[in-house]
C-alpha cells in the first residue's frame, strides 16, 4: 500500500488507486498514514476533525467515521481486514503499516539521502533530489483538512521542498550550470521573494556568467521586498554577499 499525502490524497493497491470522497475520513486517514505505526490519541484525532468546534459526543462521532473509514477500506480488495489495519488500542487508534508507506516518508528519505551527497557525489545528489521531488502532485496534505497537525505537518513538507531546490541550484552551481539555473532561479525569487537563499544563489550565477550589474539589482530588489513587506534588512550572508561581488572576491568562483 502506497499513501499520496504531497497533493490531493490517494491510495494505492494492488495496481489500483482508490479516493477517498468523504471529508471526515479522509482527514482521519491522512493524519493515521503521517503516524502509520504508531498510535494516535482519539483527542488527537477530534481536534483534527472538528478544530473549530466543542462537539458533543465527540468520540461516538469519531468512532462513527472510523467505523465509515473500515468499510470504505473493504472494498479495495486488501490482503488483511480493515480492522487489523485500522486498529483501536486504548484509547488511540493506529494504522498498522509501515512508516515507509507514504509518498512523504519516501520524499523525506530521498532528500536527505541526496543532501548528504551534495559535495562528493553531486550527479547521484540530483538523481536522488530529482527522484524526491518527483513525488509531488501539488501542495502537501492540499484536501486532508485544516486542523493544527495537517497544517503544521503542511508546512513543515513544504520547507523541506524549498531547502530541495535550493539543494538542486547547489548541483548546478558545483558543476557548471550557471546559465541554466539564471532562469529558474528567477522564477523562483519571484514566487518566494522573502527567501535569501534564492537570491543568493542568483547572485552568484549571474556574478559568475559575467553579470555583475544584475547580480547586485537582485540584492537591491530583494533588500527592498523585505524592507516593504516586512519592515527588515536583509540577513548576514546575503549582505555579505554583496559585498563579496562589490570587490570580485575569487571565493566567488570557487565550485563549494
Amino acid at each position: 500500500m502506497l499513501i499520496n499525502v504531497l497533493g490531493p490524497l490517494t491510495v494505492e493497491y494492488g495496481g489500483k488507486t482508490h479516493r477517498i470522497r468523504a471529508k471526515k475520513i479522509r482527514t482521519v486517514f491522512a493524519v493515521l498514514a503521517l503516524n502509520a505505526g504508531r498510535t494516535v490519541s482519539w483527542d488527537t484525532l477530534v481536534d483534527e476533525l472538528w478544530p473549530d468546534k466543542d462537539l458533543e459526543n465527540s468520540r461516538n462521532a469519531l468512532h462513527a467515521t472510523t467505523a465509515r473509514l473500515r468499510k470504505l477500506m473493504d472494498g479495495w480488495d486488501l490482503d488483511a481486514k480493515p480492522n487489523e489495519l485500522v486498529r483501536t488500542t486504548g484509547s488511540s487508534y493506529m494504522l498498522d503499516i509501515p512508516q515507509a508507506s507514504t509518498d512523504a516518508a519516501q520524499f523525506l528519505k530521498f532528500a536527505a539521502q541526496g543532501s548528504e551527497l551534495l559535495r562528493d557525489q553531486p550527479v547521484r545528489a540530483e538523481e536522488l533530489l530529482h527522484q524526491a521531488l518527483s513525488l509531488w502532485r501539488g501542495p502537501a496534505l492540499l484536501d486532508a483538512g485544516d486542523g493544527l497537525l495537517c497544517q503544521s505537518t503542511a508546512a513543515q513538507l513544504e520547507e523541506r521542498l524549498m531547502s530541495l531546490r535550493e539543494d538542486l541550484i547547489v548541483v548546478k552551481l558545483n558543476t557548471g550550470g550557471e546559465r541554466e539555473a539564471i532562469s529558474e532561479l528567477r522564477e523562483l525569487v519571484v514566487q518566494h521573494p522573502g527567501r535569501e537563499r534564492f537570491s543568493e544563489q542568483l547572485m552568484v550565477a549571474l556574478y559568475r556568467c559575467g553579470r555583475q550589474s544584475e547580480a547586485l539589482d537582485v540584492y537591491q530588489r530583494t533588500r527592498d521586498w523585505l524592507s516593504a513587506e516586512l519592515g527588515l534588512d536583509v540577513g548576514r550572508s546575503l549582505r555579505k554577499l554583496y559585498q563579496d561581488i562589490l570587490s570580485q572576491d575569487p571565493l566567488l568562483d570557487a565550485k563549494a
